[in-house]
């Protein structure tokens, strides 16, 4: 179990039980299990302190947890027949983008994801999840696919935004996102986003323009990094707190804004705690968004879309 900063007195108390245990295991004759149940109770009720009142901050560092599932754990979960995609028949292939063909519930689908990998290798090798101009051209080429055949898709976001180095940026990253966007805006079938960590930037809203939005619990969608924020605005990235506050990136506060409309409840202790009950949360969010948009036409898609995000913002700025 990896550990985050605020976490540090709950590891203490779950590494004594552990500790407690592993001595028995090595003696017979010991008997620790009501000294570690004790230890247990104990850390229970502060994992529900801890988490009953995470601030902004502390649920970027929850989104981040290198333990949560990825894009490539739901696909592998999720979808059966799964055939992906690969190359933009431009430049080349960019494996912080995971998209194909598959079936959901036995239903033709497209998915399209982030993936940030789940080791020093595959990290590497997805670029943290940070996509080049390569991979939304990916992202197109199966948004017309899923257009053309009438497939719904599903699209998974978990990016810290996309990858701005001077390569990416000669290929066109800009263009390549408004494409993305204005692809999205234009296809005729259900599409459906789940924010299963971080949503950063445009990166993130390359694929998050949807008729509907979910996020988990605690994931983030922001239009920059609070570290980010903090340089531009008080030349300090350590004020990072204050602009996570400022942000207002939350599920929970995006949802009182209109931009999401769904939060997918973590269990106790943030998904990376129980990855099989999780993936299954946002698997029945997911049917239950598709069954919204069953009976609805092209054409009532793509407006639905667009009144969506014309009037984005309007809810919470009423109250």
């Amino acid at each position: 179990m990896n550990y985050l900063e605020f976490e540090k007195p709950l590891a203490e108390i779950e590494g004594k039980a552990e500790e407690l245990r592993a001595m028995a295991r090595s003696n017979k004759e010991m008997d620790v299990e009501k000294e570690a149940a004790a230890l247990d109770a104990k850390a229970a009720t502060m994992l529900r302190d801890l988490y009953k009142s995470l601030s902004p901050w502390q649920k970027c560092l929850v989104a981040r947890h290198p333990d949560r599932p990825h894009c490539k754990d739901y696909i592998e979960a999720l979808f059966t027949e799964y055939t992906p995609l690969a190359g933009d028949r431009n430049f080349a292939d960019d494996h912080a983008v995971m998209g194909g063909l598959a079936r959901f519930n036995d239903v033709p689908v497209v998915v399209i994801g982030h993936e940030k990998g789940n080791d020093t290798k595959s990290r590497i090798e997805r670029n943290f999840g940070m996509s080049r101009p390569e991979g939304y051209r990916k992202a197109v080429r199966l948004l017309d696919l899923a257009h053309r055949f009438g497939l719904p898709v599903v699209t998974l976001v978990d990016t810290p935004g996309a990858y701005p180095g001077k390569g990416a940026e000669e290929r066109g990253q800009s263009e390549a996102i408004a494409r993305s966007t204005q692809k999205c805006l234009e296809i005729g079938v259900p599409l459906i986003s789940v924010v299963i960590g971080e949503g950063g930037s445009g990166g993130a809203v390359a694929f998050a323009t949807a008729n509907r939005i979910a996020m988990l619990e605690h994931s983030v969608y922001s239009v920059i990094s609070p570290e980010g924020c903090a340089s531009i605005l008080w030349k300090n990235s350590e004020k990072m707190r204050e602009a996570a506050e400022a942000l207002r990136l939350t599920a929970q506060d995006l949802q009182k804004l209109g931009v999401i409309d769904r939060i997918i409840s973590e269990p106790m202790g943030g998904a990376q705690r129980d990855l099989t009950a999780q993936i299954a949360a946002v698997g029945t969010a997911i049917q239950t968004m598709l069954d919204e948009m069953k009976d609805m036409k092209p054409d009532a898609l793509i407006k639905d879309r667009r009144q969506k995000f014309i009037s984005m913002g309007s809810k919470g700025l009423a109250a």
